[in-house]
């Protein structure tokens, strides 16, 4: 089951600056670990420990204790994929591929983590969690994220050159950034040295300096 109020996964800008960032759902904490024609240092998912970690890091509450396949890196990849590429469509205003959809699908009809109560009445998960489950699961919940009541808000943030996919949970339904740490603070640096920088009057030309 995915926590209500995820405090977000942790991020690093081209520069090396951390932030956090909180995409809304699940499925979209999926598109952080790379995508379809992202350069190579973006990509994160390659080996099962990979997807372990991602699961770790992830929503998902209590952390599933995993039995990864090589394979089930491969869906999970291959679902992320279908995942960027239908998230890019919606938030342009297009029509999906019928190819990402019959990912998305197919892996949502495979069986889904099964959460159960433990006898100390702590949430747990039933039976022996597997990579396999968990691709169903992270499906499901882009069916659920994309058929839903906040279908209309999945967003792409409105930074410059900034790539990142969300889903504005906000009650005002105003988020534009991926992180008011990140790109809504340079937007905010930027804004503000536009506005201290000195105007020209008009025909004035710019002092040229001794060299």
């Amino acid at each position: 089951m995915a926590s209500e109020a995820s405090p977000g996964l942790v991020l690093r800008s081209h520069t090396g600056a951390s932030y956090r960032f909180d995409p809304g759902a699940l499925c979209l904490e999926l598109l952080t670990t790379g995508g379809p024609g992202a350069p190579p240092r973006y990509q994160s998912l390659h080996t099962p420990a990979d997807l372990t970690d991602w699961a770790g890091r992830s929503r998902l509450a209590p952390t599933p204790s995993l039995a990864v396949s090589e394979d089930d890196v491969r869906a999970a990849r291959a679902l992320r994929d279908a995942l960027w590429r239908l998230a890019r469509a919606h938030t342009e205003g297009a029509p999906p591929a019928p190819e990402d959809l019959a990912t998305v699908n197919g892996a949502a009809a495979r069986e889904p983590l099964a959460p159960a109560i433990a006898p100390d009445s702590t949430r747990v998960w039933a039976g022996s969690p597997t990579g396999a489950a968990l691709v169903a699961t992270v499906a499901r919940d882009a069916v659920e994220l994309f058929t839903g009541p906040l279908a209309g808000r999945i967003r792409q943030c409105e930074g410059e050159r900034c790539l990142l996919i969300y889903v504005d949970t906000s009650r005002p339904g105003r988020r534009r950034w991926c992180s008011m740490e990140h790109c809504g603070n340079v937007h905010k640096v930027r804004t503000l040295r536009a506005r201290r920088a000195p105007r020209e009057e008009p025909g004035q030309r710019p002092e040229r300096r001794p060299g």
